[in-house]
């Protein structure tokens, strides 16, 4: 008999299993997909450490969660600085003085400053009811249709007047010559990648893969005193209330023999809706890889159909709405744990959900 049957074998269940094991508690952790890791995991192509399923650059505020996470690997000093290419023009991201200056030859904060309140002001909107109103209203026009407009449509396959103004509610603008897209004080990825952080968390634990809950539910309940949960909780529900909504992707990845650098960046951006994807990834760039082939991947965005991997949660009116049905239900529940994305119905990076993971591992082993 296990203590824990801990469903999915991503950050959330595996920081779980990991503290449980800590504690002389005994775990099952089953995960529906071949490997462990979650949408975090990496895999050695080439000598390439790549990223299966999008980009996943490790940042936070947080010294703790910093110093928790590098128990388990050496980071490097890796700056996610992505590029944005509309139409084959090349712009930094996020929008500073180097955006600035490629768009309108701006050379000082002021001057850039200027032309964005110019063009906020010709646009008079003064009550946004859609995101493109929105981003308007924030950075001006220009930034918008080259920079914000094409990508977000894609990524939401939704037009942006269509879309709430909580998608962009607050869009990073800094007038100083600074790529880096994330102002937190730690960042990096782990050398080696992250497939060995979770190895070395669920080492010397029960882990069986191509496992799906769903269809063994009873039996696999049966093993354990309590249940960790970490997958959509529409669907623990068995659908009672309506289905969330979310967004998918797919990847498409290609060894390039004979390449040793194709696009010069980790990630770049294409902002023009013709391109059918909304960014490539090359992942040697992530740990400053040397060898002589690269690997890329082009992301594409869409619907999210039953049976696809769900990515983003469509956090507006309606879904939020079904979501507290749910959450109501899984508050009242006395052997199971939910923890995650796709329990919270709400995307989080990796450091919220190790702070998240932490947090219920205090109060479950606190009493």
């Amino acid at each position: 008999m296990y203590d824990y049957l801990i469903v999915g074998a991503g950050l959330f269940g595996s920081i779980f299993a990991y503290e449980a094991k800590k504690r002389g508690k005994k775990c099952l952790v089953i995960d529906k997909r071949a490997h462990i890791g979650g949408n975090v995991y990496t895999e050695k192509i080439k000598g390439i450490n790549v990223h299966k399923y999008g980009a996943h650059i490790f940042h936070t505020n947080n010294k703790e969660i910093w110093d928790y996470v590098n128990q388990f690997a050496d980071f490097n000093r890796y700056t996610n600085s992505p590029i944005a290419n509309f139409r084959g023009e090349i712009y930094n991201l996020p929008f500073n003085m180097n955006t600035f200056n490629t768009l309108w030859g701006t050379s000082t904060p002021e001057e850039a400053k200027a032309e964005i309140e110019q063009q906020k002001m010709a646009a008079g909107i003064t009550e946004p009811t859609n995101l493109e109103e929105q981003a308007i209203s924030l950075v001006g026009t220009d930034i918008y249709e080259k920079l914000i407009k094409g990508y977000t449509e894609k990524q939401w396959g939704r037009s942006a007047k269509e879309l709430p103004t909580f998608i962009i509610k607050r869009l990073p603008v800094r007038f100083t010559y600074d790529n880096n897209y994330f102002n937190d004080r730690f960042q990096g990825i782990p050398i080696g990648g992250y497939t060995a952080i979770f190895e070395k968390m669920l080492d010397e634990i029960d882990v069986k893969l191509n496992i799906d809950f769903f269809k063994q539910r009873e039996k696999l309940e049966r093993l354990a005193n309590k249940v960790v949960y970490t997958g959509m909780i529409d669907q623990y529900y068995d659908y009672k209330f309506g289905v969330l909504d979310y967004r998918s992707l797919h990847f498409e990845t290609n060894v390039l023999d004979n390449t040793p650098n194709y696009q010069g960046n980790a990630v770049v951006n294409y902002t023009d809706k013709e391109t059918p994807y909304t960014r490539i990834i090359e992942h040697k760039h992530f740990e400053f890889g040397t060898q002589e082939e690269t690997v890329i991947t082009k992301e594409f965005p869409s619907e999210w159909q039953p049976g696809d991997e769900p990515y983003y949660p469509i956090n507006d009116n309606k879904n939020n709405e079904i979501f507290k049905k749910y959450k109501a239900l899984a508050d009242n529940e006395s052997r199971v744990i939910f923890g995650g994305r796709l329990a919270n119905y709400k995307y989080f990076d990796m450091h919220q959900v190790i702070g998240a993971a932490l947090t219920k591992v205090e109060k479950e082993f606190s009493s």
